[in-house]
């Protein structure tokens, strides 16, 4: 029998391995309420078993085979979470629609602390914050469940394979071949390449703080300028998603006009810099919610610029104001 003698030892024991398994289950789910929900359900698994828990393995990988089968069952239902351009070609700005598909399972932000455990090394939290961007679990969603955990396991968290295969009751040649066709799936997919935001560099830095500038100014000339040339904006729930200088600045001048005087307050998602945008109040007094603005960066420049507008879900989540008062801005500005 275990060594965890009392309720609150299993308590205790639960809780260390809460934030990275939440981080497992948002690999394989691509959302983040989804991966709460599948922890949450794992532990009460894991509550209901404990029992018959006898110790051959250790704590963290049996709570991982539990939570490996409450995702495999979440995703048998085929709805894979998708990114606006999984789904069709960039529309133009002059045509573009904001058109809204219920039918779709978006990709979902998620806030660093609920999946990025702390570690002591660099190397480690690197891979961990690269594994959680919002290109790379969109890739994710293209793989098989079993491959999706295996390639997670393997080159994620740095399971052996054998480790692996006890775990998905497999043998060890099974997971080298998910392994080899998960690779292969990833590789022929191109996931374009984006930097973390935790530490910042001094060039990182000041890009942002050009990029916040310009948001708030409304220099859409200026914003332009920080942009790749082939640089992405995308708005979940909407399926719209604009490519290149040309049709974002021509956006933001048009369909876009009502962000001019936003403000915008820094955080961080997916382990990549973000910001809360905050629209001028209809009464006239203050800000309010409007997206959730996640960058990818790379090479000095912006690539993506997604803006998630479910700022209902998004803001509490994140830890942002339900609003921006007077006193609040002075206050930013500061």
């Amino acid at each position: 029998m275990s060594d965890l003698a009392t309720n609150t030892d299993l308590d205790a024991a639960l809780d260390r391995y809460r934030v990275e398994l939440t981080g497992y289950c948002y690999r394989m789910l691509g959302s983040s309420f989804d991966a709460e929900d599948a922890v949450q359900d794992t532990y009460v698994r894991a509550w209901r078993s404990f029992e018959k828990f006898e110790g051959r393995s250790s704590l963290r990988s049996w709570l991982y085979r539990i939570a490996t089968n409450v995702c495999l069952d979440l995703l048998k239902a085929g709805n894979r979470r998708a990114r606006p351009m999984d789904l069709s070609a960039p529309q133009h700005q002059a045509s573009a629609v904001l058109n809204e598909r219920p039918e779709v399972t978006w990709l979902e932000p998620v806030p660093d602390g609920r999946v990025l455990p702390q570690t002591s090394d660099p190397a480690e939290m690197a891979l961990a914050r690269e594994s959680v961007r919002l290109a790379f679990v969109a890739a994710l969603q293209h793989l098989p469940a079993k491959q999706r955990a295996v390639l997670i396991l393997r080159e994620v968290l740095a399971w052996k394979a054998d480790e692996v295969a006890t775990l998905l009751d497999t043998t060890v040649a099974s997971v080298n071949s998910a392994l080899q066709r998960a690779r292969a799936t990833l590789d022929g997919g191109r996931i374009r390449a984006s930097e973390p935001a935790d530490p910042l560099d001094a060039d990182q830095a000041k890009l942002l703080e050009q990029y916040l500038t310009a948001f708030e100014a409304y220099d859409i000339s200026r914003l332009t300028t920080l942009l790749h040339e082939d640089a992405v904006l995308s708005m979940p729930p909407f399926d719209l998603w604009l490519q290149g200088h040309e049709d974002i600045a021509a956006w933001h001048l048009n369909q876009g006009i009502g962000c001019k005087g936003s403000r915008l307050v820094p955080t961080t998602a997916n382990g990549m810099p973000a910001f809360g945008q905050y629209r001028p109040a209809a009464s006239g007094s203050g800000h309010t919610p409007w997206a959730l603005q996640v960058l990818e960066i790379s090479e000095g420049k912006i690539v993506g610029l997604n803006a998630f507008l479910d700022t209902a879900r998004w803001f509490p989540l994140f830890g942002l104001p339900e609003q921006l008062d007077e006193t609040d801005e002075v206050q930013q500005r500061a």
